[in-house]
């Protein structure tokens, strides 16, 4: 079950944290992965981990906002079955609450590029073969922001994530008569820095008690890529530990 062994699967942003578990869980069930990050050291060091612990994997990066780069990159690495669009960009502003009525427009640019352009040169650069070849994966990682308010601060954020969103929807119903099938997750709180004060405050408003783990995702994506989530095209999933059910 869930087998992948003979795909060959791009992760983006895979050079820590969510993206490495993504990784790491698809290189788990045989697939090749190729592992993207805009820091090469970074991909350069989760592709040696999986390869160490027996998996099959290669640093590839590249700036995913960059069509040709991305282009370029998907082409030289030969077919793609699989891609998980999980780089992302909280922007400036993440940290800040300031509204956005007082932010600098310049603080728009990057959660709309990496967020929503990053996720539609990935598939543009991507689709074609898989349509060919009549099967294709594509799984973008999002957040609950896409389609819901969360608070000040983060309203380019949630507009990158929301447009990726119904791109995805889209794009996944263009696709879905030639065997191809691209789905949505929606990630709620994750723990990205350990065990803290800070995440043990936050996993109390989790009705899991808990954060998400990279684990948490790595194990959907290794579902939605398989052959056994044929039938599942179009669809948001959430993942949040029952933080949001609709």
């Amino acid at each position: 079950m869930f087998d992948l062994a003979g795909r060959t699967a791009l992760v983006t942003g895979a050079g820590q944290n969510t993206g490495a578990g993504i990784a790491r869980a698809l290189a788990g069930r045989g697939a090749l992965v190729l592992v993207n990050d805009l820091a090469a050291e970074r991909a350069a060091a989760v592709a040696d981990e999986i390869t160490a612990d027996g998996g099959r994997a290669t640093p590839l990066p590249f700036d995913v906002t960059d069509l040709d780069a991305v282009t370029r990159a998907i082409t030289i690495s030969g077919p793609v079955d699989i891609v998980v669009n999980n780089a992302g960009n909280g922007g400036a502003e993440q940290m800040r609450p300031t509204p956005f009525r007082d932010m600098d427009p310049a603080d728009w640019e990057s959660p709309i590029e990496v967020n929503l352009r990053g996720v539609m040169n990935c598939c543009h650069a991507a689709i074609n073969p898989m349509v060919e070849r009549g099967w294709g994966r594509i799984i973008t990682i999002s957040s609950g922001a896409g389609a819901s308010g969360v608070g000040i601060g983060v309203a380019p954020y949630s507009a990158g994530k929301g447009g990726g969103l119904g791109f995805m929807r889209s794009f996944a119903l263009e696709n879905a008569a030639f065997g191809v099938t691209a789905n949505s997750i929606a990630l709620g709180l994750m723990d990205n820095v350990g065990s803290s004060d800070v995440t043990a405050h936050l996993a109390t408003s989790v009705p899991c008690k808990r954060l998400g783990s990279p684990d948490d995702v790595g194990a959907l994506c290794v579902y939605l890529a398989s052959d056994d989530a044929g039938w599942i095209t179009a669809q948001t999933i959430n993942l949040n530990g029952g933080s949001v059910t609709s």
